[in-house]
């Protein structure tokens, strides 16, 4: 399980990231893009994957972690449930997250 605070840490350790409220919950941005929100109901966060195909198999793989609801249709985005992702993984998918939106010259930064 992780927290709020967990997730702001995580968030703000990769390269020129800044944290703004995105719908009234804490979004975190790489310069002007956004690749982490928490969710209205304070324990999912919501994270962009590089195609709606991503998604799915994420969901398939593990939806104890994965989910999606209809406001995502049609949307590469994924909702992850922080009571049940570790740290390590969310980890892993804050800066898969933020690569996706990083402009081209900061990827390099996070490997």
């Amino acid at each position: 399980m992780v927290t709020e605070e967990d997730v702001r840490r995580l968030a703000i350790a990769l390269p020129e990231t800044s944290e703004k409220t995105m719908y009234g919950t804490p979004a975190w941005y790489v310069k002007a893009k956004w690749f982490a929100r928490i969710r209205e109901e304070g324990d999912v966060l919501v994270l962009p994957v590089a195609a709606e195909e991503d998604k799915h198999e994420l969901i398939a793989a593990d939806p104890a972690v994965f989910f999606t609801v209809p406001h995502y249709d049609g949307y590469a985005c994924v909702l992850v449930r922080m009571t049940t992702v570790g740290e390590e993984e969310l980890a892993e998918l804050l800066a898969d997250a933020w690569r996706l939106r990083a402009p081209r010259k900061l990827r390099s930064l996070v490997p």
